[in-house]
This record gives structure tokens, sequence and C-alpha cells, in this order.
């Protein structure tokens, strides 16, 4: 008799239908999806505040004079103007007392072999905030 229980149990267990997992619906998923992407659009800037323009040179017009202009070398042991070393405030101290006569004199920077983007942007930094306008960057070969 003891085996009677357990065929009815086998027996009801077989009839019944199997046990579904409930689904779970696509589209709330797909509404928090969007929601969060709107979210992430929203709350982020793509405004860069602190970008610098830089014009790309032109391939055909023949390379401008390099006279009178200033020469700043931005090296992995420091800065130097025209040859000689100097400290970042005395570059923007420097450089602003020889453009008071001419505000619109050409600014150089070459940076060396080895010096990291952000050493020269915080020179070109310097050098806008000290007045100079009329910046050029210099590569192995000339202006760029």
């Amino acid at each position: 008799m003891s085996s009677t229980p357990n065929a009815l149990k086998s027996a009801r267990l077989a009839n019944s239908p199997a046990r579904r997992r409930p689904l779970v619906g696509l589209t709330p998923l797909i509404d928090v999806v969007f929601i969060l992407l709107l979210f992430f659009m929203l709350a982020s800037s793509f405004l860069d505040l602190h970008s610098i323009a830089l014009d790309a040179p032109s391939r055909g017009g023949g390379q401008p004079t390099m006279e009178g202009a200033l020469l700043v070398e931005v090296r992995t042991d420091g800065i130097r103007l025209g040859g000689q070393y100097v400290t970042p405030q005395g570059l923007a101290r420097r450089v602003s007392a020889r453009l008071e006569d001419n505000p619109d004199r050409r600014v150089l920077v070459r940076p060396a072999e080895g010096v990291s983007l952000q050493d020269a942007v915080a020179v070109l930094d310097r050098l806008t905030a000290a007045g100079a306008r009329n910046l050029s960057m210099l590569g192995g070969d000339g202006p760029r």
C-alpha cells in the first residue's frame, strides 16, 4: 500500500501541465534602456570650452616667413625661448614684453620628440594668456 500513494503522486504529476516560468516582457526593458540613453545624452556636455583653434596649412601656399618670429621650444628638460631656458612664468612674462611693440608678432612653438601633448598644450595656454595671437606649431619640416 505504500506504493499506492507514490503511484498516485507520480500519476498526478504526469497528468498536470508542466510549470512554465513567467515570461519577462521586452517592452519594459526597452523602455528602461531608452530612458537611460536619454538621461545620459541630456546629462553629458559635448562642448569643450578649453579648446584651442588650430588652422591646418594649405597645400599649395608658400612657406610663411619666419623672420622676427619668437621660437619657443618645448623639450623634455624644460622650455627654451630664443635658445635660453625659461620657467613657465618667465616664458609668459618675456613673451608679453616682446609682444608689446608688435602684438601680431608670430610665435612658433616646436615640441621636441618625447614631449607629451599635455605639456605642449600647457605652453600654448600660457602663450595665449600672455597675449600671443599668431601661434604656429613647428614639426620636423617647418610650420604646421
